[in-house]
């Protein structure tokens, strides 16, 4: 506030008033061109069967930005537009994640039978579906029908999908294709 007070000393309230105003509208629009493209980078990630770990830590960095460009002062503004820049952005979300364990595991609404250990190794590991989704949207729109259904006992790699924690039990999430086969049906 200090430094907003002193500019206004300078350059008089109204220039102060405006210039503060037009850091907010730049600030705005550079927001919403930086959001939309970290947005369409997530999905193209989950697209994929990738977590979009880097996307989400921008997007809550993108929106802290905002807040601090809509606050009236030069300090916040300098602070919210060194979020709006992508490198310094993402450098700080590598920083952040670095800090943050993110668990992977098997596949979505499977149930592993049994955990890896450190001493067996082992490469695949046998699960049962317990939720499934209602298929995969193709360019066209349609939506094409899963192989699996709940109750199938399925295979799949032992670093395949994302653990997640659902009413206190550890659930694997997975994109069909990181399933390896079905044992049973």
């Amino acid at each position: 506030m200090y430094l907003l007070i002193t500019v206004a000393g300078y350059i008089d309230a109204w220039p102060t008033i405006a210039l503060v105003m037009l850091t907010a509208v730049i600030g705005v629009a550079l927001l919403k061109r930086q959001g939309l493209a970290t947005l369409t980078r997530g999905v193209t990630r989950m697209n994929r069967g990738e977590v979009p770990a880097q996307e989400m830590a921008e997007g809550i960095l993108l929106a802290v930005a905002g807040a601090l460009l809509l606050t009236p002062g030069f300090v916040t503004d300098v602070v919210g537009f060194l979020l709006l820049f992508p490198p310094s952005r993402q450098a700080l979300v590598v920083l952040l994640l670095k800090r943050v364990e993110i668990h992977t595991a098997s596949s979505p609404g499977v149930h592993p039978s049994q955990q890896p250990s450190p001493e067996s190794n082992p490469v695949t590991i046998e699960g049962e579906i317990i939720a499934a989704g209602t298929g995969k949207i193709t360019d066209n729109g349609d939506v094409r029908a899963l192989d699996v259904k709940v109750g199938d006992k399925i295979i799949f790699g032992q670093y395949a999908g994302s653990t997640v924690k659902i009413d206190g039990e550890e659930l694997l999430i997975l994109s069909e294709s990181e399933i390896f086969g079905v044992l049973e049906g």
